[in-house]
């Protein structure tokens, strides 16, 4: 190996594609939550209304939070945006245990829907995403609408 510096040590250059994932997965939270609060609302009332829609603006506000720290930390270094990744991860879960504790005997809160919503708002939202991300590294983040890919295939005109 070369004396120089550690791979760990080194900047990520350019956009993160974290952050326009993480900005469709809230645009498409977005666009699920009325679906949601309207099934909750049905299913346990206001009660259930106002839970489903506290439960997926904390998981809103978990995948951009969990973004902006991997856009912030991968500007400085690989090693601190694995650690970020990580540590994040943890004080994320403990950050959506706290909110749920904190909120658990007010009388608004039904603790099912509250849950069924978290979970169902997680998985869902990442499963949809999943048919949006390119898993290439021409295209790293969401994938290019069809215009965007063929002017990258087209030959150069000179």
């Amino acid at each position: 190996m070369t004396s120089g510096s550690s791979p760990l040590a080194m900047a990520v250059a350019g956009e993160a594609p974290e952050v326009s994932i993480s900005r469709d997965l809230v645009k498409r939270g977005l666009i699920a939550t009325p679906v949601l609060v309207l099934i909750s609302a049905v299913a346990a009332g206001a009660d259930g209304a106002w839970s489903a829609a506290f439960a997926v603006a904390l998981i809103l506000l978990n995948f951009s939070m969990a973004a902006w720290l991997i856009s912030v930390t991968a500007r400085i270094s690989l090693g601190l945006m694995m650690g970020a990744i990580l540590f994040g991860y943890i004080l994320r879960l403990a950050l959506i245990t706290l909110a749920v504790l904190l909120v658990k005997d007010m009388s608004w809160v039904s603790i099912p829907v509250l849950g069924v919503t978290i979970i169902v708002t997680h998985l869902g939202l990442l499963f949809w995403e999943m048919k949006y991300v390119a898993a290439s590294l021409a295209f790293p983040g969401l994938k290019p609408d069809v215009a965007e890919w063929r002017a990258s295939r087209a030959p150069e005109n000179h």
